[in-house]
């Protein structure tokens, strides 16, 4: 399980974990009105560094407008978002990689279910990097929860409150035995898993649902895009059936908080050989690599 670091950021300075809280009558507690993004910090000795950042602030900005919380991106600019991590990094100087979840949370008492107006709060908070899935090859289910399509919800903004639906689905999954929930749509076709985009492999191709699928544009599913496609892989966004699954010579998912992990077995059908493949290989050391360093796209970011 990991472990949070004991300083956090929280409204606009640095304050002990215990001293950050909010009232039991805002909206980000009674309607799960907050929006978040996780980045990873890399250490190395007395350097650390964050991957996307820029991609990271964008992400909170994007989901504050589509969820009509319109006073985040006034108050705070990419320049304060980037004091701010690197603040809190370095109130905690992690020895190891860490995570960094970040926030912006509607914290009028009692506003009704509105947001226009309302007033945010920015909360950030360290924690050790353990990943929210295996690494060596993770069994998955097809969850019975289906996923919520973005005109209930939007997929695109990360919404706390609408992480209810990847509760359902992961804690049904870990009941039946296995690790983790495949979503499908209204429609039966596949969208990612609770927390993480989901990868295929077949007859040579790297396939994938598209963003009008109802999953989250993940940030590290666009940056193995990129890397498949530098690498010379053939990379299709589109549809996915179920039953693509069962008969693709590999699966794997993506996530800041999954990394890029292997599938091996999926609603008790072996995946390919059963062992992880090569190309989520391959995909898997080129992400371990630009995390750390990427002096061609400028993904890194000291702090």
């Amino acid at each position: 399980m990991a472990i949070p670091h004991p300083h956090v950021y929280f409204g606009d300075r640095i304050v002990d974990a215990a001293e950050a809280s909010l009232g039991i009558a805002t909206s980000a507690v009674l309607y799960g009105l907050s929006v978040y993004t996780v980045f990873p910090v890399h250490v190395d000795g007395s350097e650390r560094t964050a991957f996307r950042l820029r991609d990271h602030y964008r992400r909170l900005v994007e989901s504050c407008r589509i969820i009509g919380m319109d006073t985040f991106e006034a108050d705070w600019d990419y320049e304060r978002f980037l004091a701010a991590a690197a603040d809190v990094v370095a109130a905690n100087g992690p020895g190891a990689d860490a995570f960094v979840r970040v926030s912006v949370h509607v914290d009028e008492s009692i506003p009704g279910t509105r947001v226009r107006g309302c007033h945010t709060l920015v909360s950030m908070f360290v924690y050790d990097a353990v990943p929210i899935v295996p690494q060596h090859g993770m069994r998955l289910k097809t969850s019975t929860w289906r996923r919520i399509p973005d005109d209930a919800i939007p997929s695109r903004a990360k919404v706390n409150g609408a992480y209810v639906n990847s509760v359902l689905a992961k804690q049904d999954a870990i009941d039946a035995g296995y690790d983790d929930a495949i979503f499908l749509d209204g429609n039966g076709h596949v969208c990612e898993l609770s927390a993480a985009n989901i990868f295929l492999v077949r007859d040579d191709k790297l396939i994938t649902p598209d963003v009008s699928c109802n999953i989250l544009d993940g940030i590290n599913r666009r940056t193995v895009l990129t890397l498949a496609a530098e690498d010379g892989f053939e990379v299709v966004e589109r549809t996915v059936d179920l039953t693509e699954l069962y008969i693709a010579d590999e699966v794997f998912v993506t996530g800041t908080s999954a990394g890029v992990a292997p599938v091996v077995e999926v609603d008790g059908r072996r995946v390919g050989a059963g062992v992880p493949g090569p190309v989520g290989e391959a995909l898997r050391k080129r992400h371990a690599a630009v995390l750390r360093s990427d002096p061609m796209h400028g993904w890194v970011t000291t702090i």
